[in-house]
């Protein structure tokens, strides 16, 4: 099996939610689109009259309540997703009809409006679920440029044709915990140094560099929460969902005992994040928008209520990119391929890492707390109500915060030698799951909570 040369800044990448499969890589597949057609010859361009964009898979399915026409539009106005301001994002929300400001490919400006975006079919012979397909057109001769892409779990995008970037080599090669733990005897370094030269190779960049940008992360998360504990009023769409994490904050202090109120605060963490990313609103992925509260209310759990130092965060959250390698790598991160269980399921697994790895910086109880965390969200599926990240994804996440701290505790806590639940056994697992598993379970709506509770 080919080593992982995965980067945690794959992983983590700061964008505007619902979901980074639906918004995060559209946007991304709009912004290429634009700067590619803007190469073409100026015949070729000369003669184009409009831009058609065409959603597949559970991008048609669910696409509407994800913002996923919004963010191809912003992507071909010639924003990325760790720019575009939230300003523009509600702007093309409350102007679906209107033309939005031109698009400009090359010399030439075309109008389009987000409800021209075509919801096409759900069942499809591409080779990725998510997948959409942007063109230029003439009224006569037809397509004149042509690209088709592929979201594909937690904000990467593909395209046909694609093929991985040129990357360094892993000075430490793995792809299963144990190869993980191998180099580490190997080399006498520690779990966190090996993902740090790991990570200097594959990128190319020096180790203060590296830890600017995992600062930049946590930064990024922790404005994440505090932006839902100042938010207030009702979330988009037809649910009307109130917010509800700053409520949960301020009646955490009411609760009865410690063990109450730590419970209560942990989830109001993992909500607030979990409410900006239904607004639409920059978020982390972690590994998805749909996923990215756990991790935030877990860090800001250790950093403000436990007191950990930085540099076990940082540690920690290597820790959990670790793991996320090794579910992408050997399943899958997507909810449209493997349900909810590669979303929710993948984040309480690399959160438990996180807490495990921060606190007692040992990578095999590190190793175990995510395989009971993951163990115990097998099977979740993906089945949004009316498509939107809400019922019941916010909540999720802090359902998910929470049995995070719970591996954490039983791995840390249990009596030694227990049962070696191996991590590598569980992503397995997870990825025979989702093969198994009705395409009605995974994000496109069809099933599930999606069909069973009744429309408001």
């Amino acid at each position: 099996m080919t080593s992982i040369a995965l980067s945690i800044f794959d992983i983590f990448k700061i964008g505007p939610g619902p979901s980074s499969s639906h918004t995060i890589a559209p946007m991304k597949a709009g912004y290429d689109f634009a700067q590619e057609a803007a190469c073409l010859s100026p015949g070729e361009l000369a003669r184009a009259e409009k831009i058609e964009v065409r959603l597949y898979g559970s991008l048609s399915a669910t696409g509407k309540g994800h913002g996923t026409d919004v963010a191809v539009l912003a992507g071909l106005m010639g924003n990325a997703p760790e720019t575009c301001s939230t300003e523009l994002i509600d702007k093309l929300h409350s102007h679906k009809d209107d033309d939005v400001d031109p698009i400009k490919i090359g010399d030439r400006t075309f109008r389009m409006a987000v409800k021209d975006v075509i919801y096409d079919k759900v069942d499809h012979n591409f080779p990725f679920s998510n997948t959409l397909v942007i063109r230029l057109l003439h009224k006569e001769t037809g397509t004149i440029f042509e690209k088709e892409y592929y979201s594909v779990g937690g904000g990467f995008l593909q395209w046909k044709g694609w093929s991985p970037p040129e990357r360094g080599t892993p000075v430490h090669g793995y792809s299963s915990t144990i190869e993980f733990g191998k180099m580490m005897e190997i080399s006498g370094l520690s779990g966190h140094d090996v993902f740090m030269e790991n990570e200097m190779a594959i990128t190319g960049e020096r180790e203060d560099k590296i830890i600017s940008g995992i600062d930049r992360i946590l930064s990024a998360m922790e404005d994440s929460v505090d932006g839902g504990l100042d938010g207030e009023g009702v979330l988009p769409g037809p649910l009307k969902l109130q917010r509800n994490a700053a409520y949960l904050y301020r009646n955490s202090c009411i609760m009865d005992g410690s063990a109450g109120r730590f419970i209560a605060l942990l989830s109001a963490f993992a909500l607030a994040t979990a409410e900006e990313n239904a607004d639409g609103h920059r978020i982390v992925t972690a590994p998805t928008c749909g996923a990215a509260g756990v991790i935030p209310a877990i860090y800001c759990l250790l950093k403000r209520n436990l007191g950990i130092p930085m540099k076990n965060l940082r540690r920690g959250l290597m820790a959990a990119a670790v793991v996320a390698f090794l579910c992408k790598e050997n399943a899958s991160i997507a909810g449209a391929e493997v349900g909810c269980q590669g979303e929710i399921g993948v984040a309480t697994a690399m959160a438990a890492a996180m807490i495990t790895y921060a606190v007692q910086e040992d990578p095999v109880l590190a190793v175990h707390a995510a395989a009971i965390a993951l163990e115990h969200q097998l099977g979740l599926t993906c089945d949004p109500v009316q498509g939107y990240v809400q019922i019941p994804c916010i909540q999720r996440n802090a359902v998910g915060a929470v049995k995070a701290y719970t591996a954490h505790m039983l791995a840390v806590l249990e009596k030694p030698g227990y049962f070696d639940l191996r991590l590598d056994y569980v992503i397995k697992a997870m990825a025979e799951t989702g093969r198994d598993m009705s395409c009605k379970y995974k994000e496109t709506g069809l099933g599930g909570l999606a069909v069973c509770i009744p429309e408001c």
